[in-house]
């Protein structure tokens, strides 16, 4: 469903198994230069980045928003950690913060999103070695209540993708905190170029291979009773501004 279900906050989001076997947590800044110091800014998150968050829980990766109402912006994105790892993440040195403030909060605008996302290993598909580059990112508001019903269906748009295009890397995650901007489940495809985005859609095709004649009709209904809306982005992941590089070895992980 590379139109309709695929295209899909926050990258290098990635299934990672934490040493005490807690879910993968990426915490996401969402970021916007001011106009007049866009260089400054990139300059101060790459040696922000690359001194503070280059490694292990604390290592960060940082996207450029190309595509929707955030074009432009920057995701610094922090993980994957842990919440028991997020202690030490809010108990920076003095010069970490101090450089924070001067390098990198000092060339922003004040208005920044902070989100937190769980990674849901049984909704995504990490099977190979792989080099961040482009982030595909579909972003749904889940009705109250309705959080099984979506499970339920998100179990059969899985096994769609795991019969009929397993070769594709994509990763699932559920915000941590309740909001009300619409931003509770993401699905986040990994693609190298963007003539991807030109391929044939086969979702509903597919749909009906894998679940019968006549299922896709009705799991758009389903679908349309468990969400309120959806939301697309494209990003590109900046390993030039990053403390991670764009390199991700799931075979070692």
């Amino acid at each position: 469903m590379k139109k309709l279900f695929i295209i899909a906050f926050l990258l290098p989001f990635l299934m990672v198994a934490q040493e005490n076997q807690e879910a993968a947590i990426f915490m996401n800044v969402l970021m916007t230069p001011q106009p007049d110091k866009i260089e400054a800014f990139e300059a101060g998150v790459a040696a922000h980045n690359k001194k503070y968050h280059a490694e292990g829980t604390q290592q960060v990766g940082v996207y450029w928003v190309a595509s929707g109402k955030d074009s432009g912006k920057y995701v610094w994105s922090l993980g994957p950690t842990s919440w028991s790892s997020m202690d030490e993440t809010n108990s920076y040195s003095d010069d970490h913060t101090k450089d924070w403030n001067n390098n990198v909060a000092a060339n922003a605008l004040v208005e920044m999103e902070t989100t937190y996302w769980k990674g849901d290993p049984s909704h995504s598909n990490f099977t190979k070695d792989f080099e961040l580059k482009n982030l595909a990112i579909f972003m749904l508001d889940i009705k109250r209540f309705k959080g099984q019903e979506f499970n339920a269906l998100l179990d059969k748009v899985q096994q769609v993708f795991m019969t009929k295009d397993s070769e594709q890397q994509w990763g699932s995650y559920y915000n941590e905190l309740t909001n009300k901007d619409g931003a509770d489940f993401v699905w986040i495809d990994f693609f190298e170029k963007s003539s991807w985005m030109g391929q044939e859609d086969k979702f509903p095709q597919w749909f009906e291979e894998v679940h019968g004649a006549g299922s896709f009709a009705t799991f758009l209904k389903d679908f349309e009773a468990v969400t309120d809306g959806d939301m697309q982005e494209l990003w590109v992941f900046r390993e030039d501004l990053s403390g991670r590089s764009g390199q991700i070895q799931v075979s070692s992980n």
